[in-house]
């Protein structure tokens, strides 16, 4: 028995056991990426598509309404609605710009692409789903009630691989522990060029100036009023009250290859075991807070006006998810977004 047909077995006797086991956590339980365990299916209810992603997300809006789906291990982020105003013009990162589907999405880690039509409790479900060199999954596109499904049929018929071999290879990306001391940074010249910022899209480009991992950056901050570490449970606070006073926030959650924006208010939240959740029609957002590290409240300085942003970390340093009070360029932040932060102190 050749090793695709070995896991593919250890799978199928896995779904008994736990018949509403995630692809993901089977994944993980038997120890191979995502994307290996999906690509035992090809030839059944998987078909490979070929890796041209700009061609093939270009034709999403064909799809109309459909769920938009990016995590990484600690979030999930799921948006319903059209995929509007795609960009690929520019070689760093590639755009959707709707009310509904917005996105940042940098090309350069989409590797493979499957097209996926499953039977589930809920009915049968189909999707497209993108993955990285290392076999987790970057992003993922699920129709709705309201797609169309002719679309996505003649989709897959054209992006259909000739390769429909059901076996893949995941290889990890290499770890970057490069990282500089906090004696070794011109800390004074950090905190200036902090204080001085004009727009928060500078903010990245100051890091790599001086050197300094995120985390770094906020225990170096110029003062409280720029970085301040908060309790975790303040950020299920933060969303009861937005969801009680209806102010509109933008919860960025992303990883290596995509970040997804909702901007909107929020309604229902809810715990279930220990995650709490954002459970809209619309839009909903599970984040897993037992994962949680560091949760801080980022104050950047613009020509607008302060930003008032809440980061959450996790135990690697790497961003989990970010929340924003609603806002666009030329306008300044809103001011019950300033005292809904400023009250979780």
């Amino acid at each position: 028995m050749n090793t695709t047909e070995n896991l593919k077995l250890k799978w199928d006797e896995l779904k008994k056991e736990q018949p509403h086991l995630r692809i993901r956590n089977a994944a993980q339980l038997l120890g191979v990426s995502e994307m290996e365990l999906l690509a035992t299916k090809i030839g059944e209810n998987v078909t490979r598509l070929r890796p041209e992603f700009k061609e093939i997300l270009s034709e999403i809006e064909s799809l109309e309404k459909v769920m938009a789906l990016t995590r990484n291990n600690e979030c999930v982020h799921e948006r319903k609605g059209v995929y509007l105003n795609g960009d690929f013009s520019s070689p760093h990162a590639s755009l959707f710009v709707g009310e509904d589907i917005d996105m940042r999405i940098f090309l350069s880690h989409w590797k493979k692409a499957f097209a996926v039509i499953e039977e589930n409790a809920r009915g049968i479900s189909k999707s497209l789903q993108f993955f990285g060199k290392d076999g987790e999954a970057i992003h993922k596109i699920f129709l709705t009630p309201n797609s169309n499904e002719e679309a996505f049929t003649a989709l897959i018929e054209k992006y259909k691989s000739d390769d429909q071999n059901p076996f893949e290879i995941s290889e990890a990306y290499e770890l970057n522990i490069d990282e500089k001391l906090d004696e070794e940074i011109d800390v004074k010249g950090f905190q200036q060029a902090w204080i001085d910022l004009k727009d928060t899209h500078e903010f990245f480009g100051m890091l790599r100036k001086f050197g300094v991992n995120r985390t770094q950056a906020l225990r170096l901050a110029p003062s409280d009023f720029y970085a301040k570490e908060i309790s975790k449970d303040a950020i299920v606070k933060m969303l009861e009250d937005v969801a009680k006073s209806k102010t509109p926030i933008m919860v960025f959650t992303g990883n290596k290859g995509n970040i997804q924006i909702h901007t909107g208010p929020i309604r229902k939240t809810m715990w279930h075991e220990q995650w709490y959740n954002v459970m809209d029609p619309d839009f909903n957002m599970h984040l897993d807070m037992s994962k949680i590290a560091q949760t801080w409240i980022v104050r950047k300085p613009t020509e607008d006006g302060v930003v008032t942003a809440i980061e959450v970390f996790n135990e690697m340093g790497d961003i989990i998810v970010q929340f924003f009070g609603k806002r666009k360029p030329g306008i300044p932040e809103l001011e019950i977004w300033r005292e809904t932060v400023a009250e979780l102190v």
